[in-house]
């Protein structure tokens, strides 16, 4: 075994740290804060947590689970089907694990993805006591080289007590070259100066995570493949909310605001999205460039068309297609694509430095421009906020979309009020759904109303909207005019008699 591992486990000590995950997963005990790689189903460890909820089916305990973002059935899959999370951060997208936070079974930390490494580097939250990093290989040097993605390892790793290492031999040898490792260090005067990232292409870390060679105290090896993503293919409703996007792009373009090669593109994940990064292959848009969290099949794609220069981002997140031809495509990417930690690909200073523009989806919008991006009729929890409010506060252009209606128009997305608000309106520049697409900026709240009520909304509810908002005025009156007695009117019709609309 020690030989065939060499040339994975380039640091000849290491080799005598190799352990089964089984022995790993021993080492856990109740109440322990775990820190994992792993973001949107690529990079996580495979071997690790599986083999700890298989003990956890056995015994009673519970740990801490906190990663990059989500993950993928090996780490949340087996261990909320264990029932061994007790608090989950930052972000979650695993059905079953959704299911024990909203009835309580486990806590969940929903936060700002450029804040996490803050709160670990801060101590405001639990210690991690192990890192379980997956890595395509280990240098020389004992540094990690990570896999499809970077997220919080970083962090985790210099702040855990210890240290497992999960070498995944089949994850592909051209990984090695393509992460930015770049820590800015505890923040305080003299203590943090600026990142010195100018351009997205530039280079300023090291090409893995640096470790202390003590804190390792085992490894792993596994040679699960990453999970691919489903691929969203756009129907009509998702291409026409992508043409009213690239429609504003280019009116932008025209007026002069934005150049012919538009500003760094940060977007969501998901069908709009992918859609979006389908038209743009059309669009007679050239040397664009990516700076966003995800880079997903649409990404490469727009690379392969010569529209996308260069990309940058934390995760990859990619369709089987992709996966299967990865470590081809790696090779084939070198020196267009980059993977930095997420509070570097996320970083506010970035943001605002590079001007990026930002679209990510909304669940709802009310009529003034405020954004629900992660609860339920305010209360049960979807997914999380990710990292569209670190774009939404400092990008140059913050775009939220969404399909007017859902659930065979029983429920309108835009709506007077609310139920949770994510992103206020001062942060939403534009609003976009397959009617047309409201230009806020510069607009006042009762303009905003009126723009996102004629432009944005369903047919349907357009003229019920225009109730409220005439109420409002004429009763309420105000800056942001509201009936507090009528502002929730909708979702409550909705919980009494399965649709939004009142007349029904």
């Amino acid at each position: 075994m020690t030989q065939d591992l060499s040339k994975f486990i380039r640091k000849p000590e290491f080799l005598e740290k190799v352990v089964s995950a089984e022995e790993a997963a021993s080492w856990i005990d109740d109440g322990m804060t775990l820190g994992m790689s792993g973001f949107t189903l690529f990079g996580e460890p495979k071997e690790f947590p599986m083999a700890l909820a298989e003990r956890g089916k056995k015994e009673k305990f519970k740990v801490n689970l906190f990663t990059g973002a989500s993950m993928g059935p090996a780490a949340d899959g087996s261990m909320a089907e264990a029932g061994i999370i007790n608090l989950r951060f930052p972000y979650n997208a695993n059905p079953i694990l959704r299911k024990q936070i909203n009835e309580g079974e486990a806590f969940y930390i929903d936060q700002h993805l450029s804040h996490n490494a803050e709160y670990v580097r801060q101590g405001v939250l639990p210690r991690i006591d192990y890192a379980i990093i997956e890595a395509a290989a280990i240098t020389e040097d004992g540094d990690i080289i990570p896999t499809g993605s970077v997220g919080n390892s970083p962090i985790y790793v210099e702040t855990a007590k210890h240290v497992i290492i999960e070498v995944n031999v089949s994850a592909p040898a051209a990984y090695e070259g393509m992460h930015d490792i770049y820590i800015p260090g505890p923040a305080g005067e003299n203590a943090r100066c600026d990142i010195p990232l100018c351009e997205i292409s530039q280079r300023i870390g090291t090409k893995g995570i640096k470790v202390d060679p003590a804190k390792v105290r085992g490894i792993v090896i596994s040679s699960q493949p990453d999970i691919p993503s489903p691929l969203f293919e756009p129907n009509e409703e998702t291409q026409q909310i992508a043409d009213n996007l690239l429609h504003f792009l280019h009116e932008e373009v025209r007026k002069g605001r934005l150049p012919n090669n538009l500003a760094p593109l940060q977007s969501g994940v998901g069908s709009v999205a992918n859609a979006v990064l389908n038209g743009m292959q059309k669009s007679g848009f050239k040397d664009v460039i990516v700076a966003s969290e995800v880079l997903q099949d649409g990404v490469f794609d727009l690379i392969d068309a010569g529209v996308v220069k260069f990309a940058a981002g934390t995760a990859l997140s990619l369709s089987k297609k992709r996966v299967d031809t990865l470590a081809e495509d790696l090779e084939k990417y070198a020196g267009k694509v980059i993977f930095r930690p997420q509070e570097i690909s996320n970083h506010p200073e970035l943001i605002r430095r590079l001007g990026v523009i930002s679209f990510n989806t909304a669940l709802e919008i009310d009529i003034y421009g405020n954004i629900n991006s992660t609860h339920v009729s305010g209360t049960h929890m979807m997914n999380g906020i990710g990292g569209s409010g670190d774009f939404a506060r400092n990008a140059r252009i913050t775009m939220f979309v969404t399909a007017s209606t859902a659930k065979n128009g029983a429920i309108s997305s835009i709506v007077p009020f609310v139920t949770h608000v994510d992103h206020t309106n001062h942060d939403v520049d534009v609003i976009i759904t397959e009617q047309g697409y409201a230009d806020l900026r510069g607009l006042a709240p009762r303009q905003a109303a009126e723009a996102i009520i004629e432009n944005c909304m369903h047919p349907s509810y357009k003229q019920q909207a225009r109730d409220y908002f005439e109420e409002a005025k004429a009763k309420r009156g105000g800056h942001t005019p509201h009936l507090l007695d009528k502002a929730f009117s909708w979702h409550i019709n909705l919980a009494e008699k399965g649709t939004m609309k009142l007349d029904d």
